[in-house]
């Protein structure tokens, strides 16, 4: 009979692991919704998609206080130990960038709120909208990565990171030299420029998400390393 209930016991808490992490994968499609259509509503100039967006960040911050809690339960209740406890830990740890990519979101339509209000030029719109896909779609790959636990895709949307990064830096400087050759455009530009902040920010917490993939699968801290330094210590691990 106990060997029953302790079966049980350990199906139940495999069962518990298993939803939250599905939350998790759930708040991570949410929150890359609110940046697909922060980006759309600059691209198009809507105003009410960018207040939908703005609205619907309190679903996000919902999620991440009730994940949170879920989460703190499981260590008081369950005690976890050895991968489970990582993947708790993973789980607390994402969640924050989570919601900070969908304060991102936020931010950048807050400012189509104020590029709409005051002119309708779409100039230098291309470029950003450029960087904004390619953040997207790191994001998503890395959503990805996390789902199935594939390390190799975790490393490969961090190497793409580092051309998301000069793709923001190329984009910092041709806005500065845009302000200088016209300084009637400062306003304007400068909320371009905040906007392209955020997407590097989400750049950033994408990051992240790929170091807790590797530190999931492989019990490795890659933090603060280089994508070429974490790709030699593991392949020192495979050797």
């Amino acid at each position: 009979m106990a060997t029953n209930n302790s079966q049980h016991i350990s199906q139940q808490f495999e069962q518990e692991l298993q939803d939250i992490r599905s939350r998790v994968l759930a708040m991570g499609g949410l929150v890359e919704q609110q940046v697909g259509n922060a980006l759309k509503s600059l691209k198009k100039a809507d105003i009410e998609l960018a207040r939908t967006v703005m609205a619907e960040d309190n679903l996000v911050n919902d999620l991440e206080m009730k994940i949170d809690e879920e989460c703190i339960q499981i260590i008081a209740l369950r005690q976890p130990t050895a991968s489970d406890l990582r993947l708790v830990t993973v789980i607390l740890k994402a969640i924050t960038d989570l919601e900070r990519i969908g304060d991102e979101a936020y931010n950048i339509a807050q400012k189509t709120l104020n590029l709409t209000a005051n002119e309708h030029s779409k100039k230098n719109y291309s470029e950003l909208s450029k960087l904004g896909n390619h953040v997207r779609g790191l994001l998503r790959d890395a959503l990805d990565a996390f789902a199935r636990l594939d390390v190799d895709a975790a490393l490969n949307v961090a190497r793409e990171a580092q051309e998301a990064d000069a793709e923001y830096e190329s984009f910092m400087r041709s806005m500065l030299t845009y302000m200088m050759e016209d300084p009637r455009t400062i306003s304007r530009v400068l909320d371009l420029m905040w906007s392209a902040r955020a997407l590097e920010r989400i750049t950033a917490h994408t990051h992240n998400l790929c170091e807790y993939v590797i530190y999931l699968v492989e019990g490795k801290d890659v933090r603060h390393l280089t994508v070429e330094k974490m790709e030699k210590l593991l392949e020192r691990d495979d050797e």
